[in-house]
């Protein structure tokens, strides 16, 4: 395939990397991170093979949930920088050809945003209708508490406003009414004015609620939900043809493909595939195949020039809402037995390496998995070095720890006081003695070290992100073995989800005599013979391997 062409679309296979300014690295000292440490990071991420940057959310807050609660729109938290110092970060990151999208989080405000202010002042205001207000709630309003432990209702009596206001998140955090035209005007104002400032897009936080927020309103007022995305990706698309809005759509595959636009493609660029990442968890746990092969098969084609975005955990709990309640037991009692690893009984606060023991040869078929894959993939900062959670810190905000740059005090993170760290250093078997950038950088054999590997392979083989994907038939039920063949060429990736060694034998049409398989991984070449080939893995062992044509010079 030829790369000027993948290139046209940077983000189908891009390298994504999810982080918070205030836990990546704190540039004066006094405690946070913020956008000049960041900067002074960007060379690292460069070297690592990351292509694009994805913030979670810096606006001004009270941070009452992480930053998600927000006051403005159009600004930077002053704890994390200016401004101008946002725009220097976007300046050295384009220098390194990295691309930079943010969080878009507008189906809420923090109840101490102005417009949430002037709304609850007097039903005159002029930002009254900017959120949903009822007199009484509603018997047939929307349903479903996000946050069962925190909250027992999605609507919450103001004093001053005299009614009800609808949250579907913490009662902190009213509901935007998307229903009303200004308040869609406003949305787009606030993406334009992003990509003014240099950002490639945005990853649009919990977008089925922010669909659903009018549901409390009467049907003639709320606009068709799917014609609202379509007007906002072709805004984006006016104001920035290159820009992304890649959503947070936690849905089965059916329900997902309607947020891609269907078949026209014209909402999502790109949606992530919850249903794979679920069911990759319940594969470890069996030891077998099966459940992410399923999910595979399964999965919709994209719409053309949209794509799926694979992930193996993010910031949020790693929810395992979508599979059976015995499937969730079995994933519970195999990577978090204990209650306090559990969150909201759906789901795990843990990292992947202390679900998997540290086991080495474990954590790196899952990252095999990942990139290799059909799909762009997201890391979370610090899973290039396999940080852990830090159980301490209550609720989500455990896998939220500051990053474990090196062995000194506060792991490298800040020279400040520990207790002026936006959370605590992680401690134990994965604290920053023993887990940290600067020593993995000198150790060929380090997680870090696999990491560029998978990013460098899966850069030069874009028959991964654009090829067309077949899951393998054999008779091993710990393997999964997929192809991916595109304009001639064909990569084939094999792992084996077993503690045990195994051979696969795997059925390849459409090869000729002569073509033979090189390992891109290690060093290898496995012929082909009569359209078949014969694999060995050791324990949880992967391979990916690229067809090489008779006479064919190959430069990995």
């Amino acid at each position: 395939m030829r790369m000027s062409h993948a290139a046209d679309l940077w983000w189908k296979n891009a390298v994504i990397y999810c982080l918070d300014v205030e836990t990546f690295f704190d540039g004066d000292g006094d405690g946070c991170g913020d956008f000049n440490g960041l900067a002074q990071r960007v060379g690292y991420l460069d070297e690592m093979g990351v292509t694009c940057i994805w913030l979670m959310p810096f606006y001004p807050t009270p941070d009452r949930d992480d930053g998600y609660d927000i006051t403005d729109f159009y600004g930077v938290d002053p704890r994390l920088g200016t401004n101008g110092e946002l725009v220097e970060f976007l300046r050295v990151a384009r220098d390194r050809g990295i691309r930079v999208i943010a969080d878009l989080v507008v189906n809420h405000t923090s109840d101490k945003h102005p417009w949430f202010q002037s709304a609850r002042s007097s039903p005159d205001s002029p930002h009254r209708d900017w959120y949903v207000w009822r007199d009484e709630p509603p018997a047939d309003g929307p349903k479903g508490v996000v946050f069962p432990d925190q909250e027992k209702s999605l609507w919450e009596y103001d004093e001053k406003a005299g009614q009800y206001y609808l949250h579907r998140f913490y009662k902190h955090q009213p509901d935007l009414n998307v229903a009303n035209p200004a308040v869609r005007d406003e949305i787009a104002r606030v993406l334009g004015y992003w990509l003014h400032l240099g950002l490639s897009g945005f990853r649009v936080d919990a977008v089925p609620f922010l669909l659903e927020t009018g549901g409390a309103l009467d049907a003639e007022d709320l606009p068709d939900p799917h014609e609202y995305l379509r007007d906002l990706r072709a805004f984006l698309n006016r104001r920035n043809g290159e820009a992304v809005i890649l959503g947070e759509v936690n849905l089965p595959y059916p329900d997902t493909m309607r947020f891609f636009g269907d078949e026209d493609g014209d909402e999502l660029t790109m949606c992530f595939d919850f249903i794979g990442m679920q069911r990759l968890y319940l594969s470890l746990a069996r030891g077998k195949a099966a459940p992410l092969a399923e999910a595979l098969r399964e999965r919709p084609e994209q719409p053309k020039d949209t794509h799926w975005a694979t992930f193996v955990r993010n910031h949020d709990e790693l929810t395992l809402d979508k599979l059976s309640e015995e499937e969730r037991q079995e994933v519970f009692e195999a990577f978090g037995p204990e209650k306090r690893m559990q969150l909201y009984d759906r789901g795990l606060r843990r990292r992947l390496p202390s679900m998997l023991d540290g086991d080495m040869d474990r954590i790196r078929l899952v990252y095999s998995l990942l990139f290799s894959m059909p799909g762009t993939p997201v890391l979370f900062y610090g899973e290039e070095i396999g940080m852990a959670e830090e159980l301490s810190v209550e609720g989500r905000n455990a896998v939220r720890t500051p990053m474990q740059w090196s062995d000194d005090d506060n792991g490298g993170f800040s020279t400040a006081d520990p207790e002026k760290l936006p959370a605590p250093m992680v401690q134990g078997e994965f604290g920053p003695e023993k887990v940290n950038v600067v020593s993995q950088l000198r150790d060929p054999d380090s997680l870090l070290s696999w990491m560029k590997l998978l990013i460098r392979r899966y850069r030069q083989c874009p028959e991964l992100a654009w090829g067309r994907y077949e899951v393998l038939e054999h008779d091993a039920e710990s393997v999964l073995a997929h192809r991916a063949d595109q304009d001639g060429g064909t990569v084939v990736a094999a792992h084996n989800f077993a503690d045990e060694p195994v051979d696969v034998t795997l059925r390849l049409d459409r090869l000729e005599p002569g073509d033979r398989l090189v390992d891109l991984l290690s060093d290898g070449t496995t012929p082909v013979e009569d359209g078949e080939v014969r694999l060995s893995l050791g324990r949880y062992g992967c391979r990916w391997l690229r067809v090489v044509k008779p006479g064919e010079v190959f430069v990995p």
